[in-house]
């Protein structure tokens, strides 16, 4: 099964040349202007974007019998949502666990006032960290890793943590999952 990754990026900004294609639209959320327009998807957008989430792997000529349109409509559209930045990648959902990665840890982390997004940027260029977020509460950004074993862990956060302006850290260990949507929902 492949995912696909749908971003909020204006669908005609890369298009019209008013700013160049973010190459990781979710670690550049400090880049978007929120005063920026969304992107304007009809409902045949919106109907190959549901298939295209449930399958990405789908042909055109599938995709186009299920929307009642030309195979050409809806390559063309996907073209442009790609090119608009609305779908930024296909992937395949892989079962982490089937390859060895049996510990899933959420992070929080504090960080010294003033270099949030350095230490940020340093973290996520670990490959062992999935995802960074930078969150409001008692925790200035909270990681998620997904690792082989419990050691691995270990020296994970003791490394975090010895990292210049990181102050404090706290870990939880996921026991089971019982829900992980990586799919947006349109």
């Amino acid at each position: 099964m492949t995912g696909i990754f749908i971003t909020d990026e204006t669908l005609f900004d890369s298009i019209r040349g008013n700013r160049a294609p973010v190459e990781n639209p979710n670690s550049a959320a400090e880049e978007n202007d929120s005063t920026e327009a969304k992107p304007t998807l009809d409902a045949l957008d919106m109907r190959i974007l549901r298939l295209l989430n449930a399958d990405a792997r789908k042909s055109f000529r599938d995709i186009a019998k299920e929307v009642d349109a030309s195979i050409s409509t809806v390559s063309n559209r996907i073209r442009k949502l790609e090119q608009g930045g609305v779908i930024s990648g296909y992937v395949p959902i892989l079962n982490e666990s089937t390859l060895g990665y049996d510990v899933l840890a959420v992070v929080g982390v504090k960080i010294h006032k003033g270099k949030l997004l350095e230490v940020q940027r340093r973290i996520a260029k670990d490959e062992r960290v999935t995802h960074v977020y930078d969150v409001t509460g008692e925790w200035d950004s909270i990681l998620v890793v997904r690792l082989k074993a419990t050691r691995e862990l270990d020296a994970f956060i003791k490394r975090l943590g010895s990292m210049e302006y990181v102050e404090n850290t706290y870990t939880q260990v996921v026991l089971n999952v019982v829900k992980e949507e990586r799919r947006v929902l349109v």
